[in-house]
């Protein structure tokens, strides 16, 4: 299964499509393709490919990944929809202190202001100042998988790019990735239903500045007696 065989156009489509899948890279994507349409994958194999021969092949290595992101990859494998990546929306402007009281949240992104990406395979991270009063995006990290500290550990260094934030949003993480950010003192949210990034932000701030739950309490850094006074009212309410 050399990578040498194959046309620059087509290992493209099968690095992309990898991106598009949660913890796979593009090998373990060509051991599923050389069992679903042989070697070298051609654009006239690949066309052929369907969502259900790709959960199939190779002993259904695939078949327990969401069927959105399975057709994502069909799609860029098919060579639909890589140069038309949406890219990240304009980065607001941000100095420390201009919104007092706040904590800053990543969510996954594969493109445009979404949260649609797994964090083993999603394009960027869109950073995000949230408080009761407002919020703003001040930053869009895109992520390249190439780099040496990638390479070594994609889930350390993918972490590492949000280090100074106190929220994950994401449509999926894995255990052991989970566990790499949460080392971080980093709260992971997973929203498998995925949709509009802008959305989650505006529910989180509402959340902020009315009923935080106790565990975004703790990250705002409220003490324990507060966080037992909103359960109380909670409950009685």
């Amino acid at each position: 299964m050399s990578h040498t065989a194959l046309s620059d156009d087509i290992a493209l489509r099968i690095g992309l499509a990898a991106r598009a899948l949660p913890d796979t890279d593009p090998a373990r994507l060509l051991r599923v393709l050389a069992d679903a349409v042989g070697l070298p994958p051609t654009a006239a194999s690949l066309d052929a490919l369907t969502v259900k021969t790709l959960k199939a092949a190779a002993d259904g290595e695939l078949a327990d990944l969401d069927k959105e992101s399975l057709k994502n990859a069909l799609a860029l494998l098919k060579g639909e929809g890589a140069d038309t990546v949406e890219p990240p929306p304009e980065v607001e402007p941000y100095s420390d202190g201009d919104l007092p009281g706040s904590i800053r949240v990543a969510c996954a992104s594969n493109g445009g202001e979404l949260l649609d990406g797994h964090f083993g395979s999603c394009r960027r991270f869109l950073v995000y100042q949230v408080s009761a009063d407002g919020f703003r995006l001040i930053d869009s990290r895109d992520i390249d998988d190439r780099i040496p500290a990638a390479q070594d550990d994609k889930n350390a260094y993918r972490a590492s790019l949000i280090g100074d934030c106190q929220v994950l949003l994401v449509a999926s993480i894995g255990g052991p990735a989970a566990a790499k950010v949460v080392k971080l003192d980093i709260h992971p949210i997973k929203h498998p239903q995925m949709g509009s990034a802008r959305e989650r932000i505006a529910a989180l701030q509402e959340a902020i500045a009315h009923k935080p739950p106790p565990w975004l309490a703790k990250v705002m850094g409220q003490d324990a007696d507060e966080r037992v006074r909103f359960e109380r009212t909670t409950e009685t309410s």
